[in-house]
């Protein structure tokens, strides 16, 4: 049991560890756009004015 709980705690370090080097990958360092897709489904990449229509007539 004692093997198998070392392995287990090895397993759980190297998991986070790899975790916090993904995450620094993605948000610190310039090429976090080519790595993730997130970008291109929120369309920030996309600087198009969208066209606005008044519903409500304000006359006074």
């Amino acid at each position: 049991m004692k093997r198998f709980e070392k392995i287990l705690i090895k397993l759980i370090i190297i998991q986070l560890v790899s975790l916090i080097i993904a995450q620094g990958l993605l948000l610190y360092t310039p090429i976090s756009p080519y790595l993730t897709k997130m970008v291109d489904y929120e369309g920030v990449n996309k600087s198009e004015a969208t066209q606005t229509i008044e519903t409500f007539f304000h006359n006074k």
